[in-house]
């Protein structure tokens, strides 16, 4: 049975995890903020890029883009990125991307090399069955995604040369437009007609016809080279803010629940505290009646 100490002890312990989990909170809610705005300034970046590429094939008059052949992609080595987060207290959010990128990536009957962006999402994907050969620290902050992109394409550069990756896929959690996030899978390569078919969708904004100014290799490579960067930057992006948003919902439900239990805790300690008193007054009554007879 619990003691006016012990429900002291416990009401000390509430309210310092209250004070932890109202810190938290006011944190998540924080960084929100920055990584939503770097992701709706991406947005124009990468349909900039997107025009750019468009405006390459119309201009070049490509009708089929052949650089990575899609037969070689049955038979050759997956690459897989997946974005997920270091740190805990963010309810589902790892659990259901590791459900989502088994389910997409159990058909694939292709060796796979995968590539962790956070210990918790790595530690997950090994438990169902998945061992990633690299892993990469989440990024605390926007200005520090720019260092691990690049990290990423460079090692992606040299795992395709040495290992023969020819397939590339993301996966990460996305904001949705209401509240909450899903998992989304991206086929970053190969550059294929497949990738090519996604621009040809794009319509150019005007009705002047689109020129590229200099020489068609460089032209396409740079375009090539800043449409990968800028997928996965967004993808980085588009992870962190839902990794904060599911952060925050767990921490306002946690709230919710200490201020419940403080709640339960303060009403058993008054009628602890209430009876105590009670029994000493009636040791008082009943020794006045004593001495009185």
């Amino acid at each position: 049975m619990d003691t006016l100490e012990s429900l002291r002890t416990k009401l000390e312990s509430a309210a310092d995890i209250d004070a932890v989990v109202k810190t938290m909170k006011a944190v998540a809610a924080s960084n929100i903020g920055q990584y939503e705005k770097s992701v709706a300034a991406l947005d124009d970046y990468y349909r900039t890029v997107s025009l750019g590429i468009t405006a390459f094939f119309k201009s070049e008059k490509i009708n089929t883009y052949k650089n990575a052949p899609t037969s070689k992609a049955k038979d050759g080595l997956i690459g897989v990125i997946v974005f997920g987060s270091d740190q805990g207290l963010v309810g589902r959010f790892n659990d259901s991307l590791t459900d989502f990128v088994s389910q997409s990536l159990n058909p694939l009957q292709n060796k796979k090399e995968i590539w962790a962006v956070g210990e918790r999402i790595q530690l997950l994907l090994k438990d169902v069955g998945f061992n990633t050969t690299k892993l990469f620290e989440v990024p605390n902050e926007v200005n520090a995604i720019t260092s691990l992109v690049g990290d990423v394409l460079v090692k992606a550069q040299q795992s395709m040369e040495a290992q023969g990756i020819d397939t590339l896929y993301i996966f990460h959690n996305q904001p949705k437009e209401s509240a909450g996030y899903i998992p989304v899978m991206q086929r970053l390569l190969p550059l294929d007609e497949t990738w090519q078919q996604a621009f040809d969708k794009t319509t150019w904004p005007t009705n002047n016809l689109p020129q590229v100014a200099g020489t068609i290799q460089p032209t396409l490579l740079a375009l090539i080279s800043e449409y990968l960067f800028v997928s996965l930057f967004k993808a980085c992006a588009d992870s962190l803010a839902s990794e904060n948003s599911s952060r925050l919902n767990a921490m306002q439900r946690a709230e919710k629940n200490i201020d419940e239990l403080l709640e339960d805790l303060n009403n058993t300690f008054h009628r602890l505290r209430q009876s105590s008193i009670d029994e000493e007054l009636f040791d008082v009554v009943a020794g006045f009646e004593a001495l009185k007879k």
